[in-house]
């Protein structure tokens, strides 16, 4: 989770909602991380999951990451969700509940559809506290400058 906040710190810095994301192996051994980087990239699917995922599949050479641990400071949207269900990933954590896009358990929970040949084992929690107050405090600045 220390990675993951430090992306989504960086995308706060950057103006982007501050969502972070690291990848590891299913050993545990770091692979890659991301930001959010919508703005940035003019790209609506570039969340911080998303782009650790991409990173992670180009460092692995292999688009399935079996087993691979996805640590998110947020609960992932359900785009964030399927792409880790796609790759294979065996677990997921995040920090912080996603109250409006989260698919892990705040609206639904995807991972747990019987219709999908798929299921990671999806925690979440992790840091929550810490994970929460960096999205409060980034909407809190938005609001006074507008």
């Amino acid at each position: 989770m220390a990675k993951a906040l430090t992306e989504a710190r960086l995308a706060f810095s950057e103006g982007e909602v501050p969502a972070g994301a690291a990848v590891a192996d299913s050993q545990g051994n770091f692979l890659a991380s991301g930001r959010n980087r919508v703005i940035a990239l003019l790209d609506p699917s570039a969340h911080a999951e998303i782009l650790a995922l991409r990173a992670a599949a180009r460092i692995a050479k292999n688009y399935r990451l079996s087993g691979a641990i996805l640590v998110s400071t947020i609960e992932p949207c359900p785009m964030c969700l399927m792409a880790a269900i796609h790759a294979r990933v065996g677990y997921v954590f995040y920090g912080a509940m996603e109250p409006k896009w989260g698919a892990a358990h705040s609206h639904l929970n995807l991972h747990e559809n019987a219709w999908l040949n798929h299921h990671p084992l999806v925690e979440g929690g992790l840091r929550a506290d810490e994970c929460a107050m960096l999205i409060r405090d980034f909407f809190k600045a938005k609001r006074v400058k507008t």
